[in-house]
């Protein structure tokens, strides 16, 4: 791909990546842990936190206009390889997990069209018959992928546009019906006997999980017409979806009671268009999120199949031979590598009985580490260039990333901990390898 991406195509594409499956579920997700007076004070501490995070990668982009292809790199260039690999397996791990999720989700929407109460096909995206529907996708667009439809700006402009269609009606009609006593009912949440502060702290997974796909226009940065613009896109793309999620969020518990909404099955979105204009309303959802869903699940693949690439390319990853390009410009063993993951996370979700609300957590989990990698190295640079107002920015944005971690929970932690414990294996044991075919017996006796 030539240096073609302007600035409208950088900002389609963060935004499309940013604006995925999520929002589609994010009424019920929001609904089952958290009440109204909890969402305003999550909503905005993320708005806070996300936007200091958007600064932090447009700062970067700015100072390290050199640094191309993840933000994994600029934690290689702050503090080495081994912190560099690990952001990267992280990064790439999130990318799989997420890819996962799209497929359960698409699948799940599907049974609104083919369950019944007495026959369970889809269900929630985990049955046997739904895996090996998602398992059709996955293969299908590997083969497109190879085929050479990689061209993100033209799949993110379309994945966006699916997306904004129906979500720009829903928040239309989600205004006229909204319903002021509906949304003060239970203002901050005693019927879920939980505090106001625990309610908020539930909600930054789920809170962080939709923005994740912030970085899309510093991992395509090496295709930008003009470095400047990626960190513009990255704040325009910002803006538009915090807009977005807010209205999404808060409209919703304004035209169903919270704990109606938090029952109602996935993706619920299509619940409440079925409220407001009946079973078309459900349809025009579905139909949305399927298009929007395989659209960005698309540029995912390649934004995850290049992860592997780039850290190759930089000498992060073990295997040189990823850094091999066939003719189509796609690596094929990167990407054969990242779907052989995929299928292996969907056989796992049909044998565990997953849900796209544990995914969601997993993968969101995952990429803490290489977000809050992201500030610290822009610590360490402001220290360096002796800039106060950006290490101001370095320490809020670091701090958002250690709250994260910190509401996220011990177990939530200790899972991601040990999804990290296989690449620094890899790591260690490639490390070693390397060594050892680098010695040199005769040196040695000398």
């Amino acid at each position: 791909m030539s240096k073609n991406l302007n600035l409208s195509a950088l900002t389609a594409l963060v935004l499309s990546s940013m604006l995925g499956a999520g929002i589609f579920s994010l009424p019920q997700n929001m609904a089952e842990i958290a009440s109204p007076a909890a969402l305003l004070i999550a909503w905005g501490i993320t708005g806070c936190g996300v936007m200091l995070l958007a600064l932090t990668l447009l700062l970067l982009s700015r100072l390290k206009p050199h640094l191309d292809g993840g933000i994994f790199i600029y934690a290689q260039a702050g503090f080495g390889k081994f912190i560099g690999f690990c952001s990267a397996w992280g990064y790439w791990l999130c990318a799989v997990i997420a890819n996962a999720s799209y497929l359960v989700i698409v699948c799940s929407s599907i049974s609104f069209f083919i369950d019944s109460p007495n026959h369970i096909i889809f269900g929630n995206g985990n049955t046997w018959q739904a895996i090996l529907a998602a398992s059709f996708l996955l293969w299908l667009i590997h083969s497109l992928v190879l085929q050479g439809i990689r061209t993100a700006a033209s799949i993110n402009l379309i994945a966006t546009l699916a997306k904004l269609v129906p979500l720009g009606l829903f928040i239309i009609l989600a205004i006229s019906a909204f319903k002021y006593h509906c949304f003060c009912f239970d203002f901050t949440g005693l019927s879920l006997q939980k505090s106001l502060s625990q309610q908020v702290k539930d909600t930054m997974l789920i809170t962080l999980w939709v923005f994740i796909g912030i970085e899309g226009a510093v991992v395509m940065s090496s295709h930008a017409r003009n470095k400047h613009d990626i960190g513009r896109a990255t704040m325009f793309a910002v803006l538009i979806a915090l807009v977005i999620y807010l209205l999404v969020s808060l409209l919703s518990l304004g035209v169903i009671p919270r704990e109606e909404l938090a029952k109602m099955q996935n993706p619920a979105m299509a619940g409440i268009m079925n409220h407001l204009l009946g079973s078309w309303g459900s349809i025009i959802i579905i139909t949305g999120l399927i298009l929007s869903v395989c659209g960005a699940y698309l540029s995912w693949t390649i934004m995850a199949s290049e992860v592997p690439v780039i850290a190759a390319q930089h000498d992060l990853c073990p295997v040189r031979a990823l850094a091999t390009q066939n003719s189509p410009k796609a690596s094929k063993l990167s990407l054969s590598l990242t779907n052989i993951c995929v299928q292996l996370a969907l056989i796992l979700i049909w044998l565990t009985h997953c849900n796209y609300n544990t995914l969601l957590s997993i993968a969101s989990e995952m990429i803490l580490m290489p977000y809050l990698l992201v500030s610290a190295y822009l610590f360490k640079v402001s220290r360096e260039l002796h800039k106060p107002f950006i290490t101001l920015i370095s320490i809020g944005s670091g701090a958002y990333g250690t709250w994260l971690i910190y509401a996220s929970g011990i177990l939530n932690l200790l899972l991601s901990m040990m999804l990290y414990i296989p690449g620094v294996l890899i790591f260690i044991i490639t490390k070693k390898l390397k060594k050892y075919s680098n010695f040199d017996p005769n040196k040695q006796s000398k």
